[in-house]
């Protein structure tokens, strides 16, 4: 028997959050050791019991989205699952910025969060299916953006661009090329601007996209997950931030 995967979930509605506690009781596989319904609450469920996935929501009391920043910075082995009713692109953007590793709409099926919770506790990255067609669709077609020089990226960018697509940490890249971290994160802000891309997940698809690597944006070495139009993939190294 393999462990369980041991989830929590926080939300402000009791009603909600005692649904998808039970779908997940219930299902084999998994263990909920934790509920609650403020941001404090997450905090306090991350630090104490550090949980393998949390499912989050972002309008909580005391503010759900400044509660998944400091448990992303803060505690790293806790997978984030953001679950919630906005699709505001800037709310999707400022979570991958952060680096959690799935955002699911609360319209999902009990299939699709149980789904996305196995698939991010494995290492992938998972987006709820209409959200992820909107950002591929993105990706496929980019709009001109003033001051876009995608192709003005200098040796060095076109090193790391290609490191960040395999998944690579800013530390992982700096220590292969032998740089400061703080040096690769300078040469990430530069490579982002002339991609014209908003974070770090969008520069990783733009450069699977510019190397012309075979699949869907699909990081090297990854192992491929898409199903009903969501994007899912091996996610073991890469952070989004």
């Amino acid at each position: 028997m393999t462990n369980p995967i041991r989830t929590a979930i926080v939300d402000d509605h009791p009603l909600f959050r005692a649904g998808v506690a039970k779908l997940l009781a219930r299902t084999p596989g998994f263990e909920v050791v934790a509920d609650g319904g403020t941001a404090a609450d997450a905090v306090n469920i991350a630090q104490q019991l550090v949980p393998d996935v949390l499912l989050l929501d972002l309008n909580l009391p005391g503010d759900g989205i400044a509660a998944a920043s400091t448990i992303a910075r803060e505690h790293p082995r806790v997978r984030i699952v953001i679950l919630t009713a906005s699709d505001c692109d800037s709310d999707v953007a400022a979570m991958l910025q952060l680096g959690v590793h799935g955002y699911l709409l609360k319209g999902c099926t009990g299939q699709d969060i149980v789904r996305a919770v196995h698939r991010v506790y494995a290492g992938e990255f998972y987006v709820t299916p209409s959200l992820a067609a909107r950002l591929l669709t993105e990706m496929s077609t980019p709009a001109p953006k003033a001051g876009d020089d995608s192709e003005g990226l200098s040796s060095r960018e076109e090193i790391i661009l290609g490191q960040v697509s395999k998944g690579l940490t800013n530390k992982e890249i700096a220590r292969a090329l032998n740089l400061r971290e703080k040096t690769v994160k300078h040469y990430m802000t530069s490579i982002m601007q002339k991609l014209g891309v908003r974070n770090r997940l969008e520069a990783a698809l733009m450069g699977q996209k510019r190397e012309r690597v075979p699949g869907p944006f699909l990081p090297m070495g990854a192992t491929p997950s898409i199903a009903s139009g969501s994007l899912a993939y091996s996610m073991k190294s890469m952070t989004l931030s």
